[in-house]
């Protein structure tokens, strides 16, 4: 899958600085983990490597602040969201395997602006909006979760638009990762992109710097309001998302 003769000494830096700020962000919000850190990383390294990788760090993060939140998860909201993103996954799982890492590069970095712009633009929907949403949220965030390891944006702007608490929105988020990542690292595994050595030596080496950005991001959610949250983590998809597509096309 890689060379590690051909692996930029960078790395060994920039990689546990970005899981950091990664998870900082999980733990503020629930999710934007891998929307974070692949953009930057996805210079170093396939977005096939690293999607699988971060299936699994958001598997145990997600384990991790559910446990801590449970009783705020909206559950009527999971029960709808679920089996929409559960059929994504299959869509997206079929892209993965079959489109080349330049143009998922070039579509990642898009779609990383995108929510950042929506997200700082747009930091509050002012109306409840209709359950019948959910159909194209699960759906399109299970593809993008398949594809990218993405689909918290999707999740979080939709459970943002029928919940208010942002305790809540949080909670629910996480356990909603926590299932997206299960699922994924299913079929990561089952279609061979997860039994990589490098893959698990990764996992090990970077968990401990997931555990410090959680940490970090739980102290920092305390004191956010939701609106202060989502300008914040939008400002930084738009710099990993613009950051990303410049190295493609230059």
């Amino acid at each position: 899958m890689i060379d590690p003769a051909h692996l930029s000494p960078w790395l060994l830096l920039m990689a546990p600085l970005m899981i950091v700020i990664a998870y900082t962000v999980f733990g503020l919000s629930g999710f934007g983990s891998t929307v974070i850190a692949i953009p930057v990383l996805a210079h170093f390294l396939p977005v096939t490597f690293l999607v699988p990788m971060m299936a699994v760090l958001d598997l145990f993060s997600s384990a991790f602040l559910g446990a801590r939140g449970r009783e705020h998860v909206a559950k009527q909201e999971l029960k709808w969201l679920i089996p929409c993103m559960l059929a994504g996954f299959l869509l997206g799982a079929t892209v993965l395997v079959s489109v080349p890492d330049r143009y998922l590069r070039v579509a990642l970095g898009v779609f990383t602006v995108a929510v950042g712009v929506n997200s700082i633009v747009n930091p509050v929907l002012h109306r409840t909006i209709s359950r019948w949403w959910v159909v194209p949220s699960g759906l399109i965030g299970g593809s993008i979760a398949t594809i990218f390891g993405a689909g918290g944006p999707i999740y979080a702007t939709y459970l943002s638009g029928r919940l208010r608490d942002k305790t809540e929105i949080r909670s629910t988020l996480s356990a909603l990762i926590s299932i997206s990542a299960f699922s994924r690292a299913a079929i990561y595994a089952v279609s061979g992109l997860l039994l990589h050595l490098a893959v698990g030596a990764a996992i090990v080496v970077l968990f401990p710097f997931v555990w410090i950005g959680l940490k970090l991001g739980g102290r920092i959610h305390v004191g956010f309001t939701q609106v202060q949250m989502r300008r914040a983590i939008g400002a930084l998809l738009l710099l990993t998302g613009a950051s990303l597509l410049v190295r493609v096309f230059l």
